[in-house]
């Protein structure tokens, strides 16, 4: 029985150190199981339906409690020249460029270059990096830089610590930003650019919520798509099925229980994106 036991533990031992090296030296993710049966995104509470447009939460993804994301450069409340920024980050348990282990992956917009960070400057559109340092062109004033971890298809990861929010200065701007760092914020990231063939499908729409969360009795988030008015609960990713092909616009508000909109600089966005049938 002894015997059995080393050869098990030996087996193992050879599967683990058998991973792949090649990719970022840091700390392998630690993983919370889930089904790898279902599916595609599975709806969590009711179906919202209105003039053809069907929208749904989900959270049946590969989760990853302890993933950690900190951006060293450019420093918290710092002072950089204009042009190209130097982007620097400490990252455990994630592993860039894997692709995200879950039926999700096949149906919704999938990046062939795998997990990534998405970096966010003053909440316009979000450039993806595969790598933990970069430069990035940044325009003389004080600007508001998130970060966080995002699967291969682009769904963030919403737990503490997966994410990083400051301010910066770039040059020396002669007007100063008003931006409290301690209010609740809401950062627009999905969806983005074209969308073709399948992916039409089912189009994810994802927010980055900061010092606030969602519920029935709480704030929430209004998403108006071409018109037609969601109130969005829980801070989850959503599914829109049934957009028309074309220019589609998104209107996103995080709002109070009585439907103000919440002050802050990016707590309403409105945003386009196009689908296109397969060629």
């Amino acid at each position: 029985m002894k015997k059995t036991y080393l050869l098990l533990a030996s087996a193992l031992l050879v599967g683990f150190t058998s991973c792949d090296t090649a990719r970022q030296t840091q700390d392998v993710e630690t993983q919370t199981p889930v089904s790898q049966l279902a599916d595609g995104p599975v709806p969590v509470g009711a179906v919202m339906s209105k003039n053809g447009l069907r929208v749904f939460a989900f959270n049946n993804s590969q989760n990853y409690p302890e993933s950690q994301l900190r951006l060293n450069t450019p420093p918290a409340g710092g002072v950089v020249e204009p042009g190209p920024v130097q982007f620097d980050y400490t990252l455990s348990n994630y592993q860039l460029t894997r692709m995200t282990p879950h039926s999700n992956a096949d149906h919704l917009a999938n990046s062939q270059q795998g997990q990534h960070i998405h970096n966010i400057v003053d909440n316009e559109p979000y450039t993806a990096h595969y790598e933990t340092e970069f430069t990035k062109d940044m325009t003389e004033g004080e600007h508001v830089i998130l970060s966080f971890l995002s699967r291969s298809y682009h769904e963030s990861l919403k737990h503490q610590g997966a994410y990083d929010l400051r301010k910066v200065t770039v040059g020396r701007p002669a007007e100063r930003l008003n931006f409290d760092l301690s209010a609740p914020h809401m950062f627009y990231s999905r969806p983005k650019g074209e969308y073709v063939g399948k992916d039409t499908e089912q189009v994810m729409l994802d927010f980055y919520l900061v010092n606030t969360d969602l519920s029935t009795t709480g704030n929430k988030v209004k998403a108006t798509i071409n018109g037609t008015e969601f109130v969005l609960d829980r801070w989850l990713p959503y599914i829109m099925e049934g957009l028309p092909m074309g220019e589609n616009t998104i209107q996103l508000e995080l709002v109070d229980n009585s439907g103000n909109v919440l002050p802050g600089p990016y707590n309403s966005v409105t945003r386009t994106f196009t689908l296109k049938p397969a060629a």
